[in-house]
């Protein structure tokens, strides 16, 4: 039987512990939430944008700027078409992101999309004509918001569009950060709620609130309709 000292020692053991999860709880949140901040205000703007496309429809797609070029190009050189592509955006002068539009049946031509906020550029090229013909989109601010909720370089059905341009990794790395970031703070506010009896009860209702909403969109509308 442990002795009213042991006793003592291990709730002493067991505030201490408690006490050192509770503040660095508190400093995640405080340290992840400022690097979030802009992140997340970003995605809700964005989604707000994407739910409601009638706010801002009329003044980013039809006030796009869109022109054309055509320029000479040497023809690049054996490899394959991701290498090729670089090659031309190379003498081109463009940066982005590669997109494959359509498959490649004919070997003397490469056309490609090059995507990046705010500009898209669709690229068709003439390797026997040694020839380029360029169309430019640009989009002004409301589009580059849009186009940042759904920029990641990778589309699930079709493999051929990976992420090819450095840039496009960074962002999808920002995005994963962000993703575990909430994770994380999600976690501690279970935490923060669990550790204070009086709160109990409201947080009991507002995660089942949460829990019954999510899961209906996610369950019950594949169930009931």
């Amino acid at each position: 039987m442990p002795s009213p000292t042991d006793t003592a020692s291990a709730k002493t053991r067991g505030r201490n512990l408690a006490g050192v999860l509770t503040n660095w709880n508190h400093r995640l949140h405080y340290y992840i939430g400022l690097y979030l901040l802009l992140f997340l205000w970003l995605f809700s703007f964005t989604g707000l944008l994407l739910n409601h496309p009638q706010w801002t429809f009329a003044e980013f797609w039809p006030n796009r700027t869109q022109s054309s070029f055509t320029r000479q190009i040497e023809p690049p050189a054996p490899g394959s078409d991701l290498q090729q592509a670089r090659s031309v955006m190379s003498q081109l002068g463009l940066r982005g992101e590669i997109q494959w539009t359509s498959a490649r049946s004919d070997m003397t031509r490469l056309d490609f999309r090059v995507s990046r906020p705010g500009h898209v550029f669709e690229v068709q090229t003439d390797l026997i004509q040694k020839r380029a013909a360029v169309h430019q989109i640009d989009l002004n601010s409301w589009g580059v918001i849009r186009i940042l909720h759904t920029f990641t370089g990778v589309r699930l059905d079709d493999t051929k569009n990976q992420r090819d341009w450095i840039l496009t990794s960074i962002w999808a790395f920002a995005m994963d950060a962000v993703a575990l970031g909430s994770i994380v703070m999600v976690l501690g506010s279970l935490y923060i709620w669990w550790i204070q009896p009086r709160k109990r009860r409201m947080g009991l209702i507002a995660g089942g609130l949460g829990m019954v909403s999510c899961g209906f969109f996610v369950f019950g509308l594949r169930w009931l309709f």
